[in-house]
């Protein structure tokens, strides 16, 4: 049961700390489309989503207006479709557009799943997907893609992490047009989790339900003002508590919202990620919660030790609220969405460097970072390598999500308006080792 106060407390969370959850997004289980005869696979595809996410949108704008919440996204995450292409055969560009036919007719905002499992090796199906993942983010408007390069258990492919870098370069060049978009929903990952509510990563797990309803919360702006309102004297450890606290409370508004999502769409609920991922707008700033915290800006020294107790401090505080705490959970940092990153960033404050490190005690990894338009694809593999060494080692989901500026001058910045919102280019090492890359189809490990 909720009391008076508590109710008031979300409603100021609401009005003015943006509180809000980012996202419902229903994951599916394609695996019964599955045919030898790729047009009846996509024709499969498309009626097993309309008839489970037809009713997505108005669920959630129903639950929006009933409870005040705002709720901002409304998503579809389907099985790994390298899957499917391993049994149809055909051009996998096929699946990319009726998977965006069916996102555009159910009024969703992504559709997540454009996506190959490789940590062990190529099976039928994923080098085609992979081929073809720069055309088809280029030929989509809602549509998002990612590979799963490596894990703790089996180590990383290294031929896939060879043959990512090219695609996320090809990605780039493909849309220079339109800002470079297509490498901005393209995300390349080890230890990619089967729950993650958040794109452009987000597909549905083989391990999973038939259809499972999944809420991604977010809620930078309401743990900034907690710290805030806390004594200027207050220790960390009572910084961390007010954190925990706040995180609790953000938790159990996300399980309320599941809950209702769930028994309106006839669909199990799934998990509550509580991620504070961060908008472009005023005060709702990851960087901002860490320099009230006590940094001077993002990225001096001490923002690590920062970014690691808040991290922890989300997750423990999620897990008191909910049973059903999942995904990603923790703080996201990605560039180009975060005021407070843009401007260290913008300022010289924040580096890569730095942002490779802090990956190492966040909840994802390199995200939505500028590159210089002349980066190569082997610097993109091997800061892709570097990046899934450190969640290999770790045993914790690191992503890469960098956006070459294609025909730009290294001054010059990338605009992709909306949730995604705009990024400075950040210098990047040049000099390469190509050791680690040499191998090509032989099975290569670390």
């Amino acid at each position: 049961m909720y009391n008076k106060r508590e109710i008031m407390e979300t409603i100021q969370m609401i009005q003015e700390q943006n509180l809000d959850v980012r996202t419902i997004t229903m994951g599916i289980s394609l695996i019964d489309c599955m045919d030898t005869d790729i047009h009846k696979s996509c024709e499969k595809v498309y009626q097993k989503i309309y008839a489970y996410a037809k009713d997505l949108v108005k669920t959630g704008e129903a639950i929006s207006k009933k409870y005040g919440i705002p709720i901002i996204n409304k998503r579809v995450a389907v099985t790994p479709i390298a899957m499917l292409v391993g049994v149809s055969g055909g051009d996998p560009i096929l699946y990319a557009k009726t998977l965006d036919k069916v996102a555009n007719d159910i009024g969703i905002d992504f559709i997540g799943g454009y996506s190959a499992l490789v940590q062990k090796g190529f099976a039928p199906g994923d080098k085609e997907l992979i081929d073809s993942i720069p055309e088809a983010l280029a030929q989509t408007s809602k549509l998002c893609s990612s590979v799963n390069i490596g894990s703790t258990r089996a180590g990383i492919n290294l031929d896939a992490v060879k043959l990512m870098g090219q695609k996320v370069r090809q990605a780039a060049e493909i849309t220079k047009d339109r800002e470079c978009i297509g490498a901005s929903k393209l995300v390349v990952f080890c230890n990619a989790v089967e729950d993650n509510p958040f794109m452009a990563g987000a597909f549905h797990g083989v391990g999973e339900a038939d259809a499972v309803i999944n809420v991604g919360v977010s809620g930078p702006g309401v743990v900034r003002a907690a710290i805030a309102a806390a004594p200027k004297d207050a220790s960390i450890a009572e910084i961390a508590d007010i954190i925990k606290k706040t995180a609790f409370k953000v938790t159990r508004m996300g399980q309320l919202v599941g809950v209702e999502a769930s028994k309106m769409l006839g669909k199990p609920f799934g998990i509550v990620d509580l991620s504070l991922a961060p908008t472009p707008a005023v005060g709702d700033s990851v960087a901002h919660i860490l320099e009230e915290i006590g940094l001077e800006q993002c990225g001096c020294c001490g923002t690590t030790a920062c970014l690691a107790m808040l991290n922890d401090a989300v997750k423990k505080g999620g897990v008191m609220a909910s049973s059903r705490v999942g995904g990603l959970s923790g703080a996201f940092i990605p560039v180009s969405e975060d005021a407070g990153m843009i401007a260290a960033a913008e300022s010289k404050a924040l580096c890569i460097e730095k942002l490779e490190a802090m990956t190492a005690v966040c909840s994802v990894g390199l995200d939505m970072i500028v590159l210089p338009g002349d980066t190569s694809a082997e610097v993109i593999s091997a800061l892709i390598a570097d990046e899934a060494a450190i969640g290999m080692i770790n045993n914790k989901t690191t992503a890469v999500r960098v956006i070459p500026a294609i025909g730009k001058e290294d001054t010059e910045s990338l605009n992709f308006g909306g949730l995604l919102g705009y990024g400075p280019i950040m210098p990047i090492s040049k000099p390469v080792s190509y050791t680690h890359l040499r191998a090509h189809e032989t099975g290569a490990y670390l």
